[in-house]
């Protein structure tokens, strides 16, 4: 196979990989500086979230729903486009997430001392303290990710005639949302900012080629009949 065929094939598929290894170099570079100060974000609206870690099944469902549709979407759905749609929009997000770490470190101090309860899900949740710290978290992956894969699967052409997938998508996204507030894994401010962005990205990954509008009731791309 000719160098120029196997990028034409591959070429898209490699991008994820190559792109998750240097994600994952710049995370773990962030999360282990040392001696740093950060700012902490807060906002009046966090107190009126109570701490609930029943909500830790959905904020674990989140890798298995990020993974499964991005290699649904590699693998399974023959539109090329919808697929670097869907990655150019995680990965934009991503990378301005590592850029505003890096100029802004940020934390929050708003996790609980003490449970209020004692069960399995609280230890579910005490297992993700330890792994993850309450910093670096402007805006909020897990709600910027989560939209992002709503957006492609719910204007994927594929999936037109599958509203239960898309019913389902939509569920999981706003309860991974919730579950990032009421386990004090982000503030609202987090959750804010991460919208903001993923309608900002939106614009720019998706927009361009929804740009037709209807003009006295036809389709009209801008460019004037002769």
């Amino acid at each position: 196979m000719a160098k120029k065929d196997f990028l034409k094939k591959y070429g898209p598929k490699l991008l994820v990989p190559l792109y998750m290894v240097f994600y994952m170099v710049s995370f773990y570079c962030l999360e282990n500086r040392a001696n740093y100060r950060f700012h902490v974000i807060h906002s009046s609206f966090d107190k009126m979230v109570p701490f609930c870690e029943y909500f830790i099944i959905p904020y674990f469902l989140w890798f298995l729903y990020i993974g499964v549709t991005v290699i649904w979407f590699m693998f399974k759905n023959k539109d090329t486009k919808e697929y670097l749609q869907l990655i150019f929009n995680l990965g934009i997000g991503m990378t301005v997430f590592i850029i505003v770490s890096w100029v802004y470190p940020n934390g929050h101090l708003l996790r609980p001392v003490v449970f209020p309860r004692e069960n399995i899900f609280t230890d579910m949740v005490r297992l993700l303290y330890s792994m993850d710290t309450p910093t670096n978290i402007l805006p909020s992956i897990h709600v910027y990710n989560s939209i992002a894969a709503f957006i492609a699967i719910a204007k994927c052409k594929a999936l037109k005639s599958k509203p239960l997938v898309v019913g389902g998508a939509f569920i999981l996204t706003v309860s991974i949302i919730a579950a990032t507030m009421f386990l004090k894994q982000h503030t609202v401010v987090d959750v804010v900012l991460a919208l903001a962005l993923n309608v900002v990205v939106y614009l720019l990954v998706y927009r361009p080629a929804d740009s037709r509008v209807l003009v006295h009731g036809r389709e009209y791309s801008g460019v004037e009949e002769s």
